[in-house]
């Protein structure tokens, strides 16, 4: 009996070995995809993950020149000062309004405009509205505030000279907590609409159009064959972006922001990315604005999960 036993084990040591090569093999094999992979993993690593460990001064009362294992702790003090402080409630609210106005203005019109493009038949005017609308895109938010300025200005701002050549009183769209929202909706608008496309438009392409042939041959009109077969095709790609949207509820950008803040619009444009760097930066509260952004980041990653749950409970394949 022995010798069946130890035949059967050189036969299984035989197999692992063929599968070890296998696995070398297949290694060396796609080496060029795992070098084209390299570089954002490396960038996921160096200042995504590794920065991480820095979010412990938010624990510490943080002193630069003690660095990390010398600074005293101090335990939750900044999170009781986060929350006890009036102006917390500001920063959410004016987080969370802008937030819900970027999802119920901006989030659709991507996918609308997508669905529009898709209907388009010739290939030459398709081209060219699809360059015009992400030109915006590879602009800095200095160059979009900045034409917003010379548009909107109450000083020889284009628009304001057109309500005064009408008659009408000027306004300071800049200046007026009543306008910042919606000037800043609609810089985001005019900014990612078009490079925002890209993915839902990825998306349709891969559509079988068999099942525009089917709902052709029963009469379906184009409005149709949309709403019933290419929107159901890319309602796993709608959800997931949305999901990733929801994650950054929080975390609206900074540079954006920043750049239309000012004294008269503050109560309404202040939001947790520039209060991060005025206390962070301008303040010196290192270890207060990391409370502020662990705060953010948490936050995040608790919707990311109760929307992805969500999701796979309506039977959606989620993000995970």
């Amino acid at each position: 009996m022995a010798k069946p036993v130890n035949a059967q084990s050189a036969s299984l040591l035989e197999i692992d070995r063929r599968a070890v090569r296998k696995s070398r093999f297949g290694l060396r094999k796609h080496m060029l995809l795992y070098l084209m992979i390299l570089p954002g993993f490396l960038y996921f690593v160096v200042f995504k993950y590794f920065p991480m460990g820095g979010l412990v001064i938010a624990f510490q009362d943080y002193q630069p020149f003690q660095g990390i294992l010398k600074s005293p702790w101090v335990g939750l003090k900044h999170f009781e000062r986060l929350f006890t402080e009036p102006t917390f409630f500001m920063l959410l609210r004016n987080t969370l309004v802008l937030f819900a106005m970027n999802i119920v203005f901006f989030f659709p019109l991507p996918i609308l405009l997508a669905l529009m493009l898709n209907e388009v038949r010739h290939r030459f005017f398709k081209n060219a509205i699809q360059t015009i609308i992400y030109i915006p895109h590879f602009m800095s938010w200095v160059i979009i505030v900045s034409i917003t300025y010379v548009f909107l200005t109450v000083d020889g701002g284009v628009l304001n000279e057109l309500l005064a050549a009408v008659g009408l009183p000027k306004i300071s769209f800049l200046t007026s907590p009543e306008w910042l929202r919606t000037v800043y909706i609609g810089q985001i608008i005019w900014k990612e609409l078009g490079w925002s496309t890209i993915i839902y438009l990825a998306a349709i392409t891969v559509v079988d159009t068999q099942l525009y042939e089917a709902a052709e041959m029963d009469g379906a009109s184009r409005l149709r064959k949309t709403w019933h077969v290419t929107l159901p095709a890319i309602r796993p790609v709608i959800i997931t972006l949305l999901i990733l949207k929801i994650g950054s509820t929080l975390d609206l950008g900074f540079e954006h922001m920043y750049l239309l803040l000012n004294s008269l619009n503050r109560e309404v444009a202040e939001i947790f990315d520039t209060y991060i760097y005025t206390a962070g930066l301008k303040n010196g509260q290192l270890s207060y604005s990391t409370t502020v952004g662990l705060f953010k980041g948490v936050v995040g990653l608790v919707l990311v999960m109760l929307s992805n749950r969500l999701a796979k409970k309506f039977g959606e394949d989620g993000v995970y």
